[in-house]
């Protein structure tokens, strides 16, 4: 157990920044976990992560153990777009897992970056050295890292105030009656299934979401949309999409096939009626489409040491490209 005073120059302080500041080695999610579990008192009372110190009240804080780092190196290619003393951004390829959690332990984004740079952020704590965002294991595209924690903080202060630009690349299947929208829905947990999120409009548990799309080309019933969310919500664009009728093509949670083969694809663009999912693939055809056609294009941020704004872009990867250049090929749509 340590013992501090609060000095006049940490007056109004939360009391997990507090500590952070205090307390030598430890992140700040870190401390706030053990803040959470009790393990802080201000003045003999227990408080919460949220709790703002004043001047000259006493602070017992119980120092957690020393956390174990889960994340092993490992030597896997990263796609590096852009990289100073502060951060890196990396074009994530769909598949890959942004740091280790149940069932991905090993092939993961924090292991790549554990394996290449010396040193990195520990903000996130010890299993996400250096990630200030992320992205789904089937999105691809642009994510940034901070190599230390002040960079970090700088950036994610900067998505927590909505002053990140965020455009993604979706191709989606359905009828989008508007060439450019706003949806505006609230997100919550899916009150039966863990791994989803769900439009839960004055849930308790929900939060407020936009997302601006605009039609990018239409190919019968299969549209290219440029996305631009406003918040960023667990699955928003997916949940947004689906919640209009135009499930993002793949999206195996949110009413898309687990795969397409060009047949697939031409009869979902084509005047059939057709229903995601409903008819197999043709035994030996390839499959053209396995992952959710949804693919971060572009991010727009001050850096925070030059203080300029910067764009950073990852083109369209592979099998998004086939997909739309198989459509377009097809004059009929």
């Amino acid at each position: 157990m340590r013992e501090f005073v609060v000095p006049e120059s940490a007056n109004g302080f939360r009391i997990d920044l507090f500590l952070t500041q205090s307390c030598d080695g430890y992140s700040r999610s870190q401390i706030r976990d053990a803040v959470q579990n009790d393990g802080a008192e201000v003045d003999g009372r227990i408080i919460r992560p949220s709790y703002k110190v004043k001047a000259g009240q006493k602070v017992r804080f119980r120092v957690p153990p020393p956390a174990s780092d889960d994340t092993v190196p490992e030597n896997i290619p990263l796609d590096i777009l852009y990289e100073d003393d502060g951060l890196v951004v990396i074009n994530k390829p769909a598949g890959m897992v942004v740091h280790p959690a149940r069932g991905n332990w090993t092939g993961t984004l924090t292991s790549a970056l554990a394996f290449r740079f010396q040193s990195l952020s520990d903000v996130g704590g010890p299993t996400r050295p250096g990630i200030v965002h992320r992205l789904d294991r089937d999105t691809s595209g642009v994510i940034v890292v901070a190599k230390n924690n002040a960079v970090h903080l700088n950036l994610a202060a900067q998505w927590h105030d909505r002053l990140v630009q965020k455009e993604y690349t979706a191709i989606t299947f359905g009828r989008l009656d508007r060439d450019r929208d706003w949806i505006h829905a609230s997100i919550g947990r899916h009150p039966y299934q863990r791994d989803k999120q769900a439009i839960r409009e004055g849930h308790a548990t929900s939060k407020t979401a936009s997302t601006f799309y605009e039609v990018v080309e239409r190919h019968g019933r299969v549209t290219r949309v440029d996305v631009r969310p406003k918040t960023g919500r667990t699955h928003q664009i997916r949940v947004h999409l689906a919640h209009i009728g135009c499930p993002i093509l793949c999206d195996r949670l949110y009413g898309g096939h687990s795969e397409l083969s060009r047949s697939q694809i031409r009869r979902l663009a084509g005047t059939e009626v057709a229903t995601p999912g409903v008819k197999p693939t043709p035994e030996g055809e390839e499959i053209l489409l396995s992952r959710q056609a949804l693919h971060a294009k572009a991010l727009t941020f001050t850096n925070p040491q030059t203080g300029k704004e910067m764009t950073l872009t990852a083109p369209l990867p592979p099998d998004l490209q086939a997909v739309l250049d198989l459509l377009s090929s097809d004059s009929s749509l």
